[in-house]
């Protein structure tokens, strides 16, 4: 399958440029980002072309990858499956409910492929674990705390504008959700609270009536940083897995869900339809933060 690469930021070359280059089903083709200069290094490290214009990367390939901010990426992608790409977005997928639903418009009509580069999501140690946990059911509470601290001098992400401007609610938010959907259902009904350090901590109502509780900070102490998950119910306490950090592995994962896909495979678990519902809860959060009151999904 021959993909084309959109974005030149830390992420692009964490992990999308090195999975696409080293997977064996990919004609690794180019790269179009906003910086000409940085499309060109990163062009240069591969052996690609890169690409000026958006439209020109489109119709030399059959998938798309994306590695830009949301508001960024989502009309990229709606452009991209319109032409019959299929696509491999990162998360969240978009920043509103009217793009996020436009993407999945221009996927179903199309009948493309599509996976959300949920990372650990991808790894198969939590993929057997949210499925045990999925079959188990009777849960009767699910925590999820997802602490960073990534405004420090040594990490990349912290340069990023958006994740400064939407914190850890839309950056590791997607992640939890996640994690949890899958095992406890769809949300009904959304609560916050926002507190100093980026802290937003969340209540979540699924449809089971099921309640989880959410803590997410991209700029937490670095002494209360953490990654920690929790079920609990008729089947006792459970928690996910010890698993490497490997997001080149991750995405290859996803690039093989993808090409099975679009061959007549099934469908991900983790497509376009999952980031329109994890989009759905993030921005009914955003509401019940801002407002003070709880806020129901439809």
């Amino acid at each position: 399958m021959r993909f084309g690469l959109f974005g030149t930021g830390p992420w692009a070359h964490l992990a999308h440029a090195p999975a696409l280059a080293a997977h064996p089903d990919v004609e690794f083709v180019g790269v179009w980002g906003r910086n000409p200069d940085k499309s060109a290094e990163l062009a240069a490290e591969h052996g690609i072309q890169a690409y000026g214009n958006q439209d020109d990367l489109i119709a030399d390939v059959d998938a798309v990858a994306i590695a830009l901010p949301p508001d960024v990426q989502a009309p990229i992608a709606v452009r991209a499956a319109r032409q019959g790409r299929h696509l491999l977005l990162d998360k969240p997928i978009a920043m509103t409910n009217a793009e996020a639903a436009e993407i999945v418009a221009a996927v179903d009509e199309r009948d493309l492929a599509s996976v959300v580069f949920f990372t650990r999501r991808l790894m198969p140690q939590l993929a057997e674990f949210v499925a045990e946990a999925a079959a188990t059911g009777g849960w009767t509470e699910a925590r999820i705390d997802h602490l960073g601290s990534i405004f420090t001098d040594d990490n990349p992400f912290g340069a990023s504008p958006w994740r400064k401007e939407k914190g850890g609610l839309w950056d590791v938010g997607p992640h939890a959700l996640a994690l949890l959907l899958p095992v406890l259902g769809p949300v009904t009904e959304v609560t916050g609270l926002a507190a100093p350090h980026d802290m937003t901590h969340l209540l979540l109502r699924h449809a089971s009536g099921t309640v989880s509780h959410l803590t997410l900070s991209v700029d937490a102490p670095a002494a209360a940083e953490r990654e920690d998950a929790l079920f609990a119910g008729e089947a006792g306490l459970r928690t996910p897995p010890d698993m490497p950090w490997s997001p080149v592995d991750a995405l290859a994962r996803a690039i093989d869900q993808l090409i099975a896909h679009a061959g007549g495979g099934p469908a991900s678990e983790l497509d376009v339809r999952l980031g329109a519902q994890v989009t759905a809860i993030l921005v009914a959060a955003q509401e019940a933060i801002a407002t003070g009151r709880t806020v129901a999904l439809g």
